[in-house]
């Protein structure tokens, strides 16, 4: 395994659980309320331990991340995975699968806020002085990350690499000196001490605890989202070498200290390094937290992408910031928009204790679905025997709804958020595909069968064909594509060669070139090629048909490519819900072009509009 990969992989992915610490502790003991109680400080302390051994290393590192698709993590991916094994079930997993990926966007917006805020708030640990300007330091950090998104995780991953080396080692040792002065608060690593808590709290208040215990596993699906970036290997050898040991190492500090110290339960992260470490110690924080928010990022622009290339987000432009890496993505228009949102967030709660009500039940909605996915891939596609796998996964969806329900109290507090943004993230993606079902369908209405209009270009009254080469691009093979038609209507004429162009997203990540393209001769000058990429993979058509241009027979700089612009307008006998059709036609409208989507120069494209009643 390369070291750069290594460190690259410790830039990117670790970085919103690695920041967990500052926060996570700190709002299990509140949630306590006795931290003068040695029962009360062990349980806790052996929840956070035994919930990160639990669900991130057992579950993610080992398990999930046994579902790669290709190499590819994340919702979408394991959707790909999981919908064609599904069966009778398709319909219903395609929706849960489509809300965790929902339910993503919502934990793509907290953490950037909670984790940048909870870091400048160090700040008034170490001089009271600057609290009233908390907020506009963490807003202009957040507006610095967003900026640099452009540049690619793959550059923000080798700048980051060594200052989240330096923050895991930081963890270590500050929670180790502490470990040192008091080493029987090892006492919680034994599962009992989380029990006798649970005896001596009762259950409103372990649940109300354990929603803030989850706030140290928050960071994990954005680990599996992404793997596409690093490869599950990078990421499994960084968790256990480094990782893992550097964040128990740490929350055994905090839990040293605040045994020696009750009063230091109100702020224990910052309280474990002395005075004149401190705003060297906020400053490494800071960055940390930003590289935590990239993490987030990174899994946002992934699974945008592999959303659009599946067909159920309009497109958008992506662009591919790294030639070696096909996971590497950045997508201007979600970037700037969670920007936006991000920064409402730091100026509507204006504070990490705030936030992290808002926090948590999204991130656990989507381990649950994610559960869900990977028993189905574990059972369907990886063929483990029932025995198995219900015991397995069993035991992680009893976690997942544990969490689920001890998060429940946070909804009015600010939990109603990230639901929200779940809630109106799925509704789009559900409009879309109905939408474009709908579209597809009106379409077929008053198609030709391509056979027959091929026959009938011998017939007196057939078209005029004129010299060149004209693609046409089609979803369908059996009849003639709209633009193809519309052309003749409008100008009565047929090009000499005419290409059908299909384009196709598989369900693999990324496909080797010699599957990339196929061409069937149709007779009379027709034929059919069938252009097919990758989930993972910017949809370049050009460099496709001119890397492969001895296969097609023709130079496609030379071609003409005529292309469909569908214009949705209200219909008498509608399909669509009323108060959906204006979100579609909005949706349809703002979509990135076909040419620019399929990198077409704009010279070589001829666009014919229709409308389409919805």
């Amino acid at each position: 395994m390369r070291p750069a990969l290594l460190l690259g992989a410790l830039g990117i992915v670790f970085g919103d659980i690695g920041t967990s610490p500052i926060y996570a502790f700190r709002e299990s003991l509140k949630a306590a309320g006795d931290t003068a109680v040695e029962t009360t400080v062990l349980g806790v302390l052996s929840m956070v331990f035994w919930a990160v051994l639990l669900v991130v290393a057992l579950k993610y590192v080992v398990f999930v991340m046994r579902a790669d698709n290709q190499g590819e993590g994340g919702t979408m991916s394991l959707l790909a995975l999981a919908v064609p094994v599904a069966g009778r079930l398709q319909p219903a997993l395609l929706i849960v699968g489509l809300a965790g990926a929902a339910l993503f966007f919502g934990d793509a917006m907290i953490t950037p806020a909670i984790s940048v805020l909870s870091a400048v708030e160090g700040l008034q640990v170490a001089t009271p002085v600057v609290a009233p300007y908390v907020v506009p330091i963490a807003a202009l950090v957040l507006v610095g990350l967003f900026a640099i998104q452009r540049y690619g995780s793959g550059s923000v991953g080798a700048l980051f690499g060594p200052v989240m080396a330096a923050w895991f080692m930081t963890l270590a040792l500050a929670g180790l000196a502490h470990l040192l002065q008091r080493p029987g608060v090892l006492m919680a690593l034994d599962p009992r001490h989380a029990l006798a808590y649970v005896s001596h709290a009762g259950g409103a208040t372990t649940f109300t605890v354990l929603g803030s215990v989850f706030l140290a596993l928050t960071g994990g699906e954005a680990l599996y989202a992404d793997m596409g970036h690093f490869g599950r290997g990078a990421i499994r050898i960084d968790w256990f070498a480094l990782v893992l040991p550097a964040l128990v190492l740490n929350y055994l500090g905090q839990g040293a200290l605040v045994l020696a110290d009750p009063t230091a339960a109100a702020n224990p992260f910052f309280l474990l390094f002395p005075g004149w470490l401190l705003v060297p110690a906020v400053g490494l924080t800071t960055l940390a937290t930003v590289i935590a928010s990239q993490a987030v990022l990174s899994g946002a622009f992934a699974l945008v992408q592999q959303a659009i290339q599946l067909g159920v987000i309009p497109r958008l432009e992506v662009r591919q910031t790294s030639d070696e890496s096909a996971g590497q993505a950045y997508v201007p228009q979600v970037n700037w928009l969670l920007a936006i949102v991000v920064l409402g967030l730091v100026f509507g709660f204006r504070s990490s204790d705030a936030l992290a009500n808002a926090y948590g039940i999204a991130v656990a909605g989507d381990m649950t679905v994610t559960t869900v996915l990977v028993a189905t891939v574990a059972h369907g596609l990886w063929r483990w025997p029932a025995a198995l796998v219900f015991p397995v996964a069993g035991l992680f969806l009893a976690l997942d709804l544990t969490f689920v329900a001890a998060n429940a109290h946070k909804i009015p507090a600010g939990g109603w958020f990230p639901l929200l943004v779940g809630a109106v993230a799925l509704t789009l993606m559900l409009t879309w595909r109905k939408g474009r079902a709908i579209a597809f369908a009106r379409r077929a209405e008053n198609a030709v069968m391509l056979s027959d209009f091929i026959a009938g270009l011998d017939r007196p009254d057939a078209p005029v064909r004129i010299p060149g080469t004209a693609i046409y691009f089609t979803t369908r093979t059996d009849v003639v594509s709209a633009a193809l038609r519309l052309n003749v209507r409008h100008n009565g004429v047929v090009h000499d060669r005419v290409v059908l162009l299909q384009v196709t997203t598989e369900r693999a990540p990324r496909l080797m070139e010699g599957q990339r393209i196929t061409l069937e001769p149709l007779g009379s000058g027709f034929s059919l090629a069938q252009l097919r990429f990758g989930f993972a993979e910017k949809p370049d058509v050009m460099a496709a048909l001119r890397l492969h241009h001895s296969e097609i027979g023709f130079d496609p700089d030379e071609a003409s490519f005529f292309i469909g612009r569908e214009n949705p307008v209200p219909s008498l006998r509608p399909e669509l819900s009323r108060w959906l059709e204006p979100l579609y036609a909005f949706m349809a409208r703002n979509a990135v072009r076909s040419p620019d989507y399929y990198r077409i120069p704009p010279p070589r494209v001829v666009e014919l509009g229709t409308q389409v009643e919805m």
